[in-house]
């Protein structure tokens, strides 16, 4: 798209942000600029959530059509959010931080001059992976989807262990008790992996982690994987127990002896880059050090 007819989408977390101060200057900085901007939710918000007048909100989806950029405004949530949407209409996604420090989000508040830069074409798109899941129940397929981050199997019941088995490509990688395990990517390695005793993968690295949380045996360890590995997590006996698969956050509820089957997406999730900040950076001032 060449300049003066670019289309962009700023997509604002409403919680995040009440006074909308900063799309509202994101979005005189690109109308300067001749781009198109319309505004749309990034999720559905409650009843009661007072909107801020001034803006003309659209429909996500309906917009999607000829959409050259999606700008999300928000912590690294809010770009989780997003994902499936940017990935279904292969969107790149600039992210700007009005959260706590994100480590997906390019830009902070007082930068939003930065996006001029967008506009003359200086930035370049980072490509994330996916990974694609699917839960098999006595031989079908139940439920099927995506995640950018990582997919979770464990158990809600405080110290109700569960044993679950993990195959790559079908051989045994270990068998385990303890409260779930994290199948992610490296970009979801500073999420919940990192927390889970995982290690830090750089975003852009292509590998499948496998994190067992609370693990009962010790020698049990976080594995990273090849990303052509096919990662198959089954269960056992878990009765009454709740089980559940969270992709980014979200909610299955998962049965006595299913199995969860894992593997690197085909579609990938591009990030917009328009600084040189390095990824290193951002760590250390996350983790103080």
């Amino acid at each position: 798209t060449g300049e003066g007819n670019m289309k962009i989408i700023l997509s604002p977390n409403p919680y995040r942000d009440k006074r909308m101060t900063v799309v509202s200057e994101a979005e005189k900085v690109l109308k300067e600029c001749g781009v198109e901007t319309v505004v749309c939710l990034p999720f559905p918000m409650d009843d009661h959530f007072r909107f801020a007048k001034k803006f003309d909100w659209k429909d996500l989806d309906e917009e999607a059509e000829g959409t050259d950029m999606l700008i999300c405004f928000g912590g690294d949530g809010t770009i989780l959010h997003l994902a499936r949407f940017a990935r279904t209409h292969n969107i790149p996604i600039l992210g700007v931080n009005t959260g706590s420090l994100g480590y997906m989000a390019e830009l902070e508040p007082g930068e939003m001059h930065l996006l001029r830069k967008v506009v003359e074409g200086k930035y370049r798109l980072e490509p994330h992976m996916m990974l694609d899941f699917r839960v098999i129940r006595n031989g079908r397929v139940i439920h099927q989807d995506t995640a950018l981050n990582e997919t979770t199997i464990r158990t809600s019941a405080v110290g109700k262990e569960i044993h679950f088995v993990i195959y790559a490509d079908g051989v045994e990688l270990f068998a385990c008790s303890g409260d779930g395990v994290i199948v992610g990517t490296p970009t979801g390695s500073t999420a919940y992996n990192v927390s889970a005793g995982g290690p830090i993968v750089e975003p852009t690295a292509e590998n499948i982690l496998v994190t067992p949380i609370c693990a009962h045996d010790l020698r049990v360890r976080p594995c990273v994987l090849s990303k052509d590995r096919v990662v198959t997590v089954e269960l056992g006996h878990i009765g009454k127990k709740g089980v559940f698969l969270s992709p980014d956050g979200g909610s299955f509820r998962l049965s006595d002896h299913d199995k969860v089957e894992l593997r690197s997406s085909d579609s990938h999730i591009n990030l917009v880059r328009v600084t040189n900040r390095s990824f290193y950076e951002i760590l250390h001032q996350k983790l103080g050090t």
